[in-house]
């Protein structure tokens, strides 16, 4: 009886083996069919409009690369963590994914100060990180797996401060958010404006989601600017109609996320003559066949036009599907293929990488005129 119960015990023992084994060969294969690339974006708290932009480029561009064959006949699959647009959030996003997802790379964070979290932990484990949104010049020394399709600061600063000084804005006034990618456009922009023999009057900082704007505006209008140049994130509405409400009327610069249709929508005429510089040369609008084609297919499946971010998260997928294909899925032929884009046809315009990770591509002014967002011309 007992040589009986040992036996069952055994053949037990030994069927769960098999199915375990079963279960890791099948997970392997699984696993090898597809490539897992890791996804940090904010899809909940004050950023989460932009996280949904940027998705949905991101989940465009997949579909499109999977319909197509894959990469390399291996299916992309993106594995989304949401940072809420916060360092803290984002450093536990990436150890996730490296550590139990095995990405080949991550896309993302969005903003600089997750991004400068999450560097040393992508760097410390040789995986490539790719983001679309962060600007802050201190991402260029990051580290050598971290790379960016989005402008630097310190160049889209520089020529934001240039081309503002030379429409005649030679006093002014800044309000910015204040975090690495804030703090990097107000540094840049002082000493350009001290370079050219402008002044920046004032600088005020306001922390991310704030809903009160009024001491800093106070002194923004005690310094009578010739204009109040913004740089942050949804603040901007809440910063222009209170501007509204205090009497401030000055004529308002700003960066590339002024380009949001919600800010039309809530302040209207407080937005319009609005100059801002856009990084990159997409335009909605644009004959070009893959703009034409982007927009289109964008439209079919969000039901809306793409903002600001959608074509950049479109061109990085491109960029690290393009990556793979020449380099493999490991992470060193990832990063080495990397730093050979070159003359890239994003969407965003022709893209290239330089030694340091660092994007290179154009930069154009833009205007609110007549309630919509158009090229300026004077």
């Amino acid at each position: 009886m007992n040589r009986k119960i040992l036996g069952i015990g055994i053949g037990v023992v030994v069927t769960i083996l098999i199915g375990v084994i079963l279960v890791i060969i099948f997970r392997g294969n699984w696993r090898d069919s597809e490539i897992r690339v890791g996804v940090i974006v904010p899809m909940s708290g004050g950023s989460a409009k932009y996280g949904e932009d940027i998705r949905r480029g991101y989940d465009l561009a997949t579909d499109e690369i999977n319909a197509a064959g894959g990469v390399s006949g291996r299916k992309v699959r993106l594995i989304y963590e949401d940072d809420e647009g916060k360092p803290e959030k984002a450093v536990s996003a990436a150890q996730k994914l490296i550590q139990s997802d095995k990405v080949v790379a991550i896309l993302g964070p969005l903003w600089s100060s997750p991004t400068l979290a999450v560097a040393p932990i992508a760097e410390r484990n040789k995986v490539v990180l790719l983001s679309s949104g962060a600007s802050s010049p201190k991402i260029t020394d990051a580290g050598d797996y971290i790379f960016r399709n989005e402008l630097s600061d310190q160049y889209g600063a520089e020529q934001s401060a240039k081309l503002f000084f030379g429409l005649g804005y030679k006093r002014i006034a800044m309000l910015y958010v204040n975090n690495d990618f804030g703090i990097g456009y107000r540094d840049v922009t002082k000493r350009i404006y001290d370079e050219l023999g402008g002044r920046v009057l004032v600088a005020e900082a306001f922390e991310q989601d704030a809903k009160d704007f009024r001491t800093q505006l106070l002194k923004v209008k005690d310094a009578d600017p010739e204009a109040v140049f913004l740089v942050g994130y949804k603040e901007m509405i809440l910063i222009l109609r209170q501007m509204k409400e205090l009497g401030i009327d000055k004529q308002i610069l700003s960066i590339a996320l002024f380009e949001d249709p919600e800010i039309l929508e809530k302040v209207g005429e407080a937005a319009e003559g609005a100059i801002y510089t856009y990084y990159g040369t997409f335009d909605p609008k644009s004959q070009d066949d893959r703009i034409r084609n982007f927009v289109t297919a964008f439209d079919k499946k969000y039901g809306q036009p793409p903002e600001y971010y959608a074509p950049l998260g479109y061109d990085a997928v491109e960029i690290l599907a393009d990556a793979i294909r020449r380099g493999g899925t490991r992470s060193n032929g990832i990063k080495e293929a990397l730093y050979r884009v070159k003359d890239f046809p994003g969407l965003t315009g022709t893209t290239s990488i330089d030694q340091y990770g660092d994007v290179q591509k154009p930069l154009v002014l833009k205007i609110v005129r007549g309630g919509k967002f158009v090229r300026y011309s004077g």
